[in-house]
């Protein structure tokens, strides 16, 4: 016989949803101030990135310089799974992103598909991410799209 999870548990499991919905309504409408109800001030994350990113302000500028200069993007995630265990808790997703950039030479498009594995933590602001990794599992398109015709 298994056990149901209690209500807390439930509750903490949709603000984790709200969190990673509002991290993928920040990039597409490019509401960057968005990502501080998204991470803790000190968070980390390995965004596809030369070397690891340490707290929220490093986190916002690699976002916007992959995504200021698009014309459109739109990151869409599911297949969800989040394990809370008291104040914290992980969760990982599947990912696609769509970037268009209409002048890119080479074509505007370029599809980006992974996973987001996050570490959280349950603050007096509510749950937010302390730690985002984005592992890329597939690319398609013109990846100058996101990097510069240069790519």
């Amino acid at each position: 016989m298994s056990t149901s999870p209690d209500l807390q548990t439930l509750l903490d499991e949709r603000e984790i949803l709200q969190v990673v919905t509002r991290y993928a309504r920040a990039l597409d409408t490019k509401e960057w101030a968005l990502l501080d109800d998204v991470f803790v001030p000190d968070a980390t994350g390995d965004l596809a990135s030369p070397t690891p990113l340490v707290g929220v302000d490093a986190i916002r500028t690699r976002i916007r310089a992959a995504l200021e200069h698009l014309d459109a993007s739109q990151h869409l995630v599911g297949n969800h799974e989040i394990q809370v265990d008291g104040d914290d808790a992980t969760h990982r997703c599947y990912l696609q992103a769509q970037h268009v950039r209409q002048a890119a030479a080479g074509g505007p498009n370029y599809i980006v598909a992974g996973r987001y594995e996050d570490r959280f933590r349950r603050t007096d602001n509510g749950w937010r991410i302390v730690h985002r990794a984005l592992v890329v599992m597939w690319t398609e398109g013109n990846v100058g799209v996101v990097y510069g015709d240069d790519a």
